[in-house]
């Protein structure tokens, strides 16, 4: 058996994925930096949107119940 099979490196350990990580930080850090007030303003409606989305699966109502429980409690 041949145990040295060749194991392709992946893109964010090669340092082409080195320098697009350290980009995407310096934008990351330059966006948070300088739009500060924006974030901050949207922040509010933010909460507000994710909430269905904390419904939806808080509830389970994105798959079948895991548990065998039927009826009962709370309802859709």
């Amino acid at each position: 058996m041949n145990h040295d099979r060749h194991q392709t490196k992946s893109f964010w350990r090669s340092w082409q994925g080195l320098c697009a990580i350290l980009f995407i930080a310096a934008l990351l850090f330059f966006l948070i930096t300088e739009h500060t007030a924006h974030f901050f303003g949207v922040l509010p409606f933010a909460i507000f949107l994710i909430c269905p989305l904390l419904h939806f699966f808080m509830h389970r109502h994105g798959g079948p119940d895991k548990q065998g429980r039927s009826g009962g409690g709370h309802q859709h």
